[in-house]
């Protein structure tokens, strides 16, 4: 394995695991509501799923019919939009997803 790749690897890993753990062992509470810094860290979530989810979906936009991945969003939203439950829609969205693929292939 090439040295850079790997230095790519673990800078990429480290990063990852900072963004993820230093915000729950920070104290926050001294933040005051509306300053940019609250802001940025409600922002984060939202965009980071948003990233994740054109990361993963664009191959299978660009394979062909996506229909497993229409049928995995739709849930997703529906079940969202219903319920207001991220654990449900997330539940419903794998289901459906599975279905679509386990009959189309």
């Amino acid at each position: 394995m090439r040295a850079e790749i790997l230095l790519l690897a673990l800078a990429v890993g480290a990063c990852t695991w900072a963004f993820r753990v230093l915000p729950t062992r920070a104290d926050l509470s001294a933040l005051p509501q509306g300053g940019w810094l609250s802001r940025f860290l409600a922002a984060t979530g939202p965009a980071a799923i948003a990233t994740l989810f054109t990361a993963s979906a664009l191959p299978m936009v660009q394979g062909g019919a996506p229909v497993p991945l229409m049928a995995g969003v739709a849930a997703v939203l529906a079940v969202f939009g219903l319920t207001r439950s991220v654990v449900g829609a997330t539940l419903a969205g794998s289901a459906a997803y599975a279905l679509a693929f386990a009959v189309l292939a």
